[in-house]
């Protein structure tokens, strides 16, 4: 399975990405656990020393606890994402607002109207994120409105 990661989700994926937007914006991006010295090295190494069943990257940990805080290295994961939830609080509101509460929307009846404007609410409010629902009830608003002409 990392092989198969290595050679299509890795290379087909995430570095076209990377190199795609870092070439946009006039950078030179390098890999360094991606040189060949370091991927062979880890290729040969057994399953122990990549990952076990609650830790993963099991050398690579080992050697940066010598030089790195343990605040950043048991920090969760976070991607590359786009600030979606203050986009909908802030520049896109008023479209969310325009299209999800919209008297078309709402009386498609695939949704239950309180419980539709208590997410916007508390998503507004900041009290609950709901931005990845929020955007794709209205991806399927937008795309419903095209399919019937407006």
């Amino acid at each position: 399975m990392l092989w198969t990661d290595l050679a299509t989700y890795l290379s087909d994926d995430i570095l076209v990405k990377v190199d795609r937007m870092s070439m946009a914006n006039s950078l030179e991006v390098r890999s360094p656990l991606l040189d060949h010295k370091v991927v062979e090295f880890m290729a040969q190494a057994n399953r122990k020393q990549k990952y076990t069943y609650r830790k993963s990257k099991v050398l690579l940990r080992a050697l940066a606890e010598r030089y790195v805080p343990a605040a950043i290295l048991n920090r969760p994961k976070q991607g590359f994402a786009i600030p979606l939830a203050g986009w909908l609080q802030n520049e896109l509101r008023p479209w969310l607002e325009e299209v999800l509460l919209s008297p078309q929307a709402l009386g498609r009846g695939f949704f239950s109207e309180p419980i539709l404007r208590k997410m916007v609410a508390d998503h507004l409010a900041q009290r609950r994120d709901y931005s990845q629902q929020l955007w794709a009830l209205l991806m399927l608003e937008v795309f419903l409105a095209e399919q019937e002409g407006g």
